[in-house]
């Protein structure tokens, strides 16, 4: 699963991926300074793991994680090809969902492609020229229906489905805006429109704005845009991220602690960028490994099984599973089926973010 990282030239995009992944993209006070997407894997953060590794002492500890892909800035004019444009989209159309940096702070030593700070008309910069992207996939989509519309009437169907979109789209609204049925999300989702791309707005603040950054009147400006698309919006300073990224343990813990945060915001963008994408954990614990298993929201039991061993998946025969609050007040797997707090759960269980499993097979 991949998330791509976009927004204008020089607001703080590739410093923030640095941050996330300290894989060291190029940051520079000029435009178009990234060309080619840096990419970096990252672990989620969950404490959760971290409660049992002091319990299990294990060999190893593994977290899930998330890929984030730096994508060059943009500029008016990107869907006819200005700027790095047809890059951009191209990068853009093979990520799963989109994180936008919107810059919220003033700085006359820092060039603004667009020469001024104003974060809605740098959101609908970007989001119109996916909009205008999307209207030209919806046209060569409608032509093709509509040549298929002679020899199969169901065709019918897809094209009102698109014609409602590309309505929505024409009146500079994204497709996300928009309430599917699941038989139009079956036709929209083999589109594969850049802005039906679920979106995370990450508002950055300066240092002096953070402390009260949910009052200042550029944060609120992006809350307002993204209310309509139902979209998170997280405040943060890139800048103090970038710093607290190079830091570990005790330092990490007290800048925190003098900046009078409980975790970091790229702790928050991450796990948030985990669950914007439909995902979630399911656990197994052991002196060998303990470790977070990544699935999608909805998995039941013999599929997430899969994900340990395809084996494990077709000799399922029960899933045993007990909630990470009862194991970690009975101190082992053990001790919570001697107190009956280990259930048995069948082919047909939806998995529940942070169960404690342990699958049963014979292969």
């Amino acid at each position: 699963m991949k998330i791509g990282i976009v927004g204008l030239p020089n607001v703080g995009k590739s410093t923030m991926f640095n941050a996330i992944t300290n894989a060291g993209a190029e940051c520079a006070n000029y435009p178009f300074c990234t060309i080619e997407p840096n990419i970096g894997v990252v672990a989620v953060p969950d404490e959760r793991l971290e409660v049992l590794t002091k319990i299990y002492n294990p060999q190893k500890t593994t977290y899930a994680t998330v890929e984030f892909v730096d994508i060059a800035g943009l500029v008016k004019g990107a869907s006819q090809g200005e700027g790095l444009g047809n890059k951009f989209l191209s990068h853009i159309r093979e990520v799963d969902s989109i994180v936008e940096v919107v810059r919220c702070f003033e700085d006359s030593n820092i060039v603004h492609v667009e020469g001024n700070i104003n974060p809605l008309r740098d959101i609908e910069t970007i989001n119109l020229e996916l909009i205008l992207a999307d209207i030209e996939t919806i046209n060569k989509r409608l032509e093709k229906a509509t040549k298929m519309l002679k020899a199969d009437k169901k065709y019918q169907f897809e094209i009102d489905i698109l014609g409602k979109v590309k309505k929505v789209l024409e009146e500079g609204k994204s497709a996300r805006t928009i309430e599917f049925t699941e038989e139009e999300k079956t036709i929209i989702e083999d589109t594969y429109l850049l802005t039906n791309k679920p979106i995370l707005y990450i508002a950055n603040v300066s240092e002096d704005m953070l402390e009260n950054a949910e009052t200042q009147e550029y944060v609120k400006q992006v809350k307002k845009y993204a209310n309509l698309e139902k979209a998170q919006v997280i405040p943060l300073c890139v800048k103090i991220e970038e710093e607290l990224s190079l830091l570990e343990g005790q330092d990490k813990k007290e800048m925190l602690e003098a900046l009078g945060l409980e975790e970091s915001g790229l702790d928050k963008v991450i796990k948030a960028s985990y669950d914007l994408l439909g995902l979630m954990s399911f656990l197994t614990a052991g002196e060998p490994e303990v470790r977070a298993w990544t699935i999608k929201k909805g998995t039941k039991a013999p599929l997430a099984a899969g994900k340990i061993h395809s084996d494990i998946q077709r000799g399922f025969i029960r899933a045993e599973i007990v909630s990470f609050r009862d194991l970690v007040d009975c101190g082992s797997t053990n001790s919570a089926k001697e107190k009956g707090l280990m259930r048995s759960e069948g082919k047909d269980y939806i998995m529940q973010d942070g169960d404690i499993v342990l699958f049963r097979f014979n292969v």
